[in-house]
């Protein structure tokens, strides 16, 4: 089941859903809209690897913009900070977006129950675009979760991305044990 205005509103109220800053205007019908922070990050290395740590160099988005080129992996951030108690968020493109031929997310669109941070946004685009801090880049639509749970992703030990942060976080794929 997939929450509607009021219910975001109720599990806002509640302390179930929070998002930070809270502007009523971005609450749709069935989702929150998502704005997209000031730091973008690109990686320093042409050949990414798994099993390693690959740094990323950060760009402040200035006043007149950022343009996105084709090609490129572009690490984002939501302006938003969420957390999220009692549903599954899920994180999707806004059509309008999408229109401008901006991807925002590779693999990870769907977030964990107890996830409380950010949104490192997975950017790539298939023309050239400029983008703007601030610009409504997304929405978080939360699905009802059935069932008590044990394992709340803000609590797990081997959580990578948990550091509360206002800036895009590199893959953490090199901690893992394979």
């Amino acid at each position: 089941m997939i929450l509607t205005d009021i219910q975001i509103l109720e599990s806002i109220e509640n302390g179930e859903i929070v998002i930070e800053p809270f502007k009523r205007t971005s609450l749709g019908t069935n989702s929150y809209d998502v704005h997209l922070g000031k730091y973008l990050a690109t990686y320093t290395v042409e050949v990414l690897d798994a099993r390693k740590h690959n740094p990323i160099e950060e760009i402040v988005i200035p006043e007149e913009g950022f343009v996105l080129q084709p090609g490129t992996l572009y690490l984002g951030v939501t302006d938003e900070y969420t957390e999220t108690h009692n549903s599954v968020p899920f994180l999707e493109g806004k059509s309008s977006v999408g229109r401008l031929g901006i991807d925002i997310h590779a693999t990870a669109g769907k977030g964990d129950v107890g996830f409380c941070n950010t949104w490192t946004l997975e950017i790539s685009c298939v023309h050239p675009v400029r983008v703007y801090a601030g610009m409504p880049i997304g929405q978080l639509i939360y699905f009802k979760i059935d069932g008590d749970i044990k394992n709340y992703y803000n609590k797990k030990e081997n959580a990578k991305y948990i550091q509360r942060t206002t800036k895009p976080v590199e893959s953490m794929m090199w901690k893992n044990k394979f």
